[in-house]
């Protein structure tokens, strides 16, 4: 089978034709129809990600496609299932193995593209706002890089969970991606001040973080007594330094969240998520948005659309 092959750190991956994998006691292989690229993918092949996979490896942590084959004592899962899945490479492939546990099936009224892209930034999004923030109606929610991947799903869920959401993003063009998925309050992200921006509105709450760099460093100095800080990513490459004063006087919580270590140590609790989420998108509460999706062969240019920030939402790669 054809599958994209990561072979020397911090070098595209190549293109190449591997064994086709056979299903283990407790999984399935799946026959992947796309594949949703996250900002994560372009860390790991550069070598930066938290989790380094041993070299040669195939890239690629989310798909949607339709089982193929069960493996041993396999219940529950039925060849032609239409499902997706995350894991912690592999995805860019015509075909993956994964354990069942990881398997959720689709909506009928959901597509493949949408699907593929679908788990991570809102599984993210979700357990980070109602885990870790513990965010309640009424109150106000920052959310950086809000066009992005998992930015513009923290403004879908931070307006479903009741809250007033206050978005940043690069353009007017992108700031209207984000109004149309329900934020309140838009502030371009290279406009100075955000600090007095944020003030001027009443101070936040809650404040969700995929960049790093200053606009973190702002937004602590905006954030009310007893608020709380997620920090999810970096995408600026610039690590905040966090002075432990402020915290302090004002009562603030930073929190990190990695999706992905919540699937080794709280693998419940990613699941009741994830059917929740599949429960809102069956219901039309919550709109996946797919900006870019390309074919196997392009997906060098789908990942320097997210290493240039010129996609919104998700870029999928249509594997079949």
């Amino acid at each position: 089978m054809r599958a994209w092959q990561v072979v020397e750190s911090n070098q595209e991956p190549r293109l190449a034709d591997v064994v086709e994998p056979i299903p283990a006691e407790g999984e399935v292989v799946v026959r992947v129809e796309a594949v949703g690229l996250n900002f994560a993918d372009t860390l790991a092949i550069q070598g930066k990600y938290q989790v380094r996979h041993p070299l040669p490896y195939i890239p690629g942590m989310e798909f949607s496609g339709v089982v193929e084959q069960l493996g041993p004592t396999i219940r529950g899962i039925s060849v032609g299932d239409r499902v997706l899945s995350t894991c912690p490479c592999g995805a860019l492939a015509e075909r993956i193995s994964v354990p069942a546990a990881r398997i959720s099936r689709l909506p009928d009224t959901m597509e493949m593209i949408e699907a593929a892209g679908f788990p991570i930034a809102y599984g993210t999004s979700h357990l980070a706002l109602t885990h870790k923030a513990r965010l309640q109606p009424g109150e106000t929610l920052f959310v950086t890089g809000a066009a992005g991947g998992v930015g513009l799903t923290a403004v879908e869920i931070g307006k479903r969970l009741g809250a007033r959401v206050i978005a940043s993003a690069r353009g007017a063009a992108r700031l209207e991606v984000a109004r149309a998925a329900g934020a309140d309050v838009l502030i371009d992200s290279d406009a100075p001040g955000l600090k007095e921006a944020l003030r001027a509105e009443g101070g936040v709450d809650v404040v969700y973080d995929a960049v790093g760099g200053p606009a973190f460093d702002e937004a602590l100095r905006a954030t009310r007594p007893d608020g709380r800080l997620l920090a999810i990513g970096f995408a600026s490459g610039q690590v905040p330094q966090v002075p432990a004063n402020l915290l302090l006087v004002k009562n603030l919580t930073v929190s990190g969240f990695w999706y992905g270590g919540y699937e080794s140590f709280a693998p419940d609790l990613v699941t009741a998520s994830l059917s929740k989420l599949l429960q809102w998108r069956a219901e039309g509460l919550i709109r996946p948005h797919v900006s870019h999706v390309l074919p196997f062969e392009d997906l060098p240019d789908g990942l320097q659309l997210l290493r240039d920030r010129k996609a919104t939402g998700k870029v999928v790669i249509r594997v079949a």
